[in-house]
């Protein structure tokens, strides 16, 4: 039994190649059931106190406003995570600060995959303004941003321990 599952893992080992550079969706789904995940979100003040949230709609969540955020690679510094989800999710540059403001669990409410985050908040701000489309009126589309002045009611539920940094946080 023992040699079986060393050589299936080994397969999926061989499948997944370099780990550092993601993982097959598959492959991570299938980690996600078993194992907390880390991931660092972006919590985004401009200079009046507004947060910067990201409009998501997917399986795993539904629609909902969130702070953006990304999975920690193997081997990957939370800086260079930071600033790939700068770069992915809003197609800007941002400074952060060096230390997470906030560390919480997040668990999803019904699900096993995806469902449960060890969630480091970094405060940020733009250097350059986001390339992505900015969302003013109508209904939001997946990947919209928008600045808020306290957290939406239709904001993303597993993200609520961290209501309280977007209605008070000053920004950097």
């Amino acid at each position: 039994m023992k040699n079986k599952l060393e050589n299936l893992l080994l397969n999926v080992e061989t499948f997944i190649g370099d780990s550092k550079k993601g993982l097959p969706d598959e492959v991570f789904y299938f980690i996600s059931k078993l194992t907390p995940l880390v991931n660092v979100d972006l919590l985004i003040k401009n200079e009046v106190g507004e947060t910067l949230l990201t409009w998501r709609h997917d399986k795993f969540y539904g629609p909902a406003w969130h702070i953006p955020g990304g999975i920690i690679r193997f081997r990957e510094k939370f800086g260079t995570r930071i600033q790939k989800v700068a770069i992915n999710e809003l197609g800007a540059d941002i400074v952060h600060e060096e230390h997470p403001i906030a560390m919480q669990q997040c668990f999803g409410k019904d699900s096993d995959v995806r469902g449960h985050f060890i969630s480091l908040l970094f405060l940020c701000k733009l250097k350059t303004l986001p390339t992505k489309t900015q969302f003013l009126k109508g209904e939001p589309e997946p990947g919209q941003w928008c600045w808020h002045k306290e957290a939406p009611q239709n904001m993303l539920t597993d993200q609520s321990p961290f209501i309280q940094y977007v209605n008070k946080t000053k920004p950097l």
